[in-house]
């Protein structure tokens, strides 16, 4: 009798302490589970870069180009300097010549104008070559009299010849144009009136090109 009252009681003990087991093992179980998503969670927070020195990209089609030298109107070749090309103030030869540094007797060739000449005749050359032959004689600018309104263009040694370019770009003043500022004229022009008016001197300021005949010629105004 005794043993089958204390079988209730033993299964009643029984199952309460498997309930209690299946408790404890839920609560541990969900704790572990919190714990694991807290860690995951914690594990894929990125913080953002900060762009290192540099880094920027610079944007597309932003290459970097060099200005090109410009080659100045009316020239053949690149080694002549910048000037307008339409009709300008011609530069008087007094600017050229000062007191403090002129020639009061001829020149040597070492105080010679190295960008400006007299011209005193004109030659043919072979038409296939393009040029004429410019007779020439090198000299400086004077001093200038007390009666004069400039200085003169003094020029020593012998005739020397120098090629000018038939496309060159001329430019002239009085007394071969009828005007006190340069104008631009074909060379044809210039050997026309050089032809009618031989030994003039008239002063010209020249550049020259790669192949070392004139390509830029331009009239000195002397009043």
């Amino acid at each position: 009798m005794k043993v089958n009252r204390l079988r209730p009681v033993v299964g009643a003990l029984m199952a309460a302490a498997t309930l209690t087991a299946v408790l404890t093992g839920c609560e541990k179980g969900g704790s572990a589970a919190a714990a694991g998503e807290a860690t995951a969670s914690t594990g894929t927070a990125k913080s953002p870069k900060s762009p290192t020195a540099g880094a920027t990209a610079a944007p597309a089609g932003s290459v970097a180009t060099k200005t090109p030298t410009g080659t100045s109107a009316g020239t053949s070749t690149g080694t002549s300097k910048a000037k307008p090309s339409a009709a300008t103030t011609a530069t008087p030869a007094a600017s050229a010549g000062s007191a403090s540094a002129c020639a009061d007797k001829p020149p040597t060739p070492d105080d010679y104008d190295p960008d400006e000449f007299a011209l005193f005749r004109v030659e043919e050359l072979p038409a296939d070559t393009g040029k004429v032959n410019l007779v020439i004689q090198h000299g400086a600018w004077g001093c200038p009299g007390k009666d004069t309104d400039g200085p003169p263009f003094v020029v020593s040694g012998e005739d020397s010849r120098w090629a000018l370019d038939q496309a060159a770009y001329v430019t002239a003043v009085t007394p071969i144009t009828d005007s006190t500022e340069n104008e631009r004229i074909g060379v044809q022009e210039l050997i026309d009136w050089v032809d009618a008016h031989p030994d003039s001197g008239l002063v010209f300021e020249y550049e020259t090109g790669d192949d070392g005949a004139i390509h830029r010629l331009e009239q000195v105004f002397t009043p």
